[in-house]
């Protein structure tokens, strides 16, 4: 069992941080938005008050497991959309690689994204919503980024580049949450059906000049 005091080095409280955060994956991945603070504590072997020490509570711990989630599947998005191939076949890889990593790990997407309908009565006030649409808006401006940089979009180009990045993300999150849910289709027609829908003007804009094309 934990006691109250904390390695003095960062590395040490980094370490530590970091096997909790993946105590609470386990928990996650078993038992997805009814995942608990009790669960999670009795799995990394540390009680409640110490795992609220850590995070601060369910939010705290949330936004951590979010973050960390988050910045591992931009890694993947990026790696897609930088794949040497051409640009509809990029397009058709970032978008299976997001709908890939939902279904590998449909409880984690389930814990970030939808709330426990019988949650524990302490926890009941945790508003996913509340949490779940910055990482959306990340997700947006990340990749606004990625085309505002490769694509020439002309004059107001950098604001396009927001609306089209946002507007992506909101498809993906939308379409993906309806197929994980109901299983309509296989994972490659709706990649394809919404690489059709993206295609329009973004199959005949021009790369940038100075930028690292797409």
């Amino acid at each position: 069992m934990e006691t109250t005091q904390q390695a003095g080095e960062p590395g040490a409280a980094e370490r530590r941080r970091r096997e909790l955060l993946e105590a609470a994956d386990r928990v996650v991945l078993r038992d997805g938005p009814k995942a608990s603070m009790n669960a999670i504590a009795a799995e990394a072997g540390i009680t409640k008050p110490i795992l609220y020490r850590h995070f601060g509570d369910k939010a705290g711990l949330y936004q951590a497991l979010a973050v960390r989630h988050t910045d591992a599947l931009l890694d993947s998005l990026r790696a897609a959309l930088d794949a040497p191939a051409e640009r509809r076949r990029r397009v058709e890889a970032t978008l299976d690689t997001y709908l890939a990593a939902i279904e590998a790990r449909p409880q984690v997407y389930r814990f970030l994204m939808h709330p426990a309908e019988d949650s524990h009565s302490a926890e009941r006030g945790f508003d996913v919503g509340l949490h779940s649409a910055p990482l959306l808006r990340r997700l947006g401006e990340e990749l606004a980024e990625v085309i505002g940089e490769r694509v020439d979009l002309g004059q107001g180009g950098e604001r396009l580049a927001r609306i089209w990045g946002h507007g992506i993300v909101g498809m993906m999150h939308a379409a993906g949450d309806w197929w994980l849910g109901e299983r309509p289709c296989e994972r490659a027609e709706l990649v394809a059906g919404l690489t059709d829908l993206l295609w329009g003007r973004l199959a005949t804009a021009g790369n940038r000049e100075d930028g690292p094309g797409f």
